[in-house]
């Protein structure tokens, strides 16, 4: 078994290291809130560092799942960053949704300093993460790829080597892009069926099974019905993620014309106060 560095135990995180601490793994953890990297360890073992360099110190692999690039700039590279103390030939296995350019800045240090390093954005939510079922975008060389895997298998189901360093973070890119326009056709149907006075139950019977179908109406159909939005990935990372494939795209020459009017549907909700809701609150722009 390994001796690893978690840092990050958020809504994902926490569970990712979960799975790895289930798996055998000896666990050093991290967390900028001390007191949830306690509850952690309480729950599953392990220990708490001071600092990512404390926790990556004499770590075989690093593995973070944090909030934005300033985020994973701080703890990789930052005055006490698990970059300082990392050995030579040690993985660094990121699972945050950040920008390509950090991805690639990250692995130009790493291959600087003779780490290995792969960007490593997940799909599957919240209940993926619980379940250890879900899917890996990843970018970085195969050398890496292929010592992470291992790893990656705790708590995943599917895990995909798109390319070089930042093809991960930049496939997730898509993700949110094609994610983004479901939520808004979904939420378009839903409100015509309502309109028409139609059973839902009924039209969902009817079209989850054909070419409309998707997992967001398998699970949110029903749930935006009801108006119910308190759970799931919020408006606010779901910005975050937009705005990181909107830079993209300017500097790829790609055109996301969709992608930025929902991105603004989403600055309308965040102002009326939906932020920490789910994305499926979409619909409620959208007059009953």
């Amino acid at each position: 078994m390994a001796r690893l560095a978690f840092i990050g135990l958020g809504t994902m995180g926490g569970p990712i290291a979960r799975h790895l601490a289930k798996a055998g793994h000896e666990m050093i953890v991290f967390n900028r809130s001390r007191a949830k990297a306690d509850a952690w360890v309480t729950a599953h073992g392990g220990t708490v560092a001071s600092s990512p360099a404390a926790a990556a110190e004499g770590a075989d692999a690093v593995i973070s799942c944090v909030g934005t690039d300033d985020d994973l700039a701080s703890i990789t590279l930052g005055r006490d960053g698990a970059f300082r103390t990392m050995a030579k030939g040690a993985l660094y296995i990121d699972h945050t949704t950040v920008s390509a350019k950090i991805a690639r800045q990250l692995s130009v240090e790493a291959d600087s300093r003779g780490l290995m390093v792969v960007d490593a954005p997940v799909t599957g939510g919240q209940a993926g993460a619980e379940n250890g079922t879900l899917t890996l975008m990843c970018g970085g060389k195969k050398a890496a790829i292929e010592a992470a895997t291992p790893l990656m298998t705790a708590y995943s189901r599917r895990i995909v080597h798109i390319g070089r360093a930042g093809a991960g973070q930049t496939t997730k890119m898509a993700n949110q892009i094609a994610f983004a326009g479901i939520i808004q056709s979904l939420s378009e149907a839903l409100r015509f069926a309502e309109a028409a006075r139609l059973d839902l139950d009924k039209v969902y019977e009817a079209i989850s099974g054909g070419a409309a179908g998707s997992w967001q109406m398998d699970n949110r159909w029903h749930s935006m019905a009801k108006d119910e939005f308190d759970f799931g990935f919020a408006v606010d990372w779901m910005r975050k993620d937009l705005g990181l494939a909107i830079d993209e795209a300017r500097a790829n020459g790609a055109s996301l014309p969709i992608a930025a009017i929902i991105d603004q549907f989403y600055a309308e909700l965040q102002a009326m106060g939906a932020g920490r809701q789910d994305t499926s609150v979409l619909v409620k722009r959208l007059p009953k």
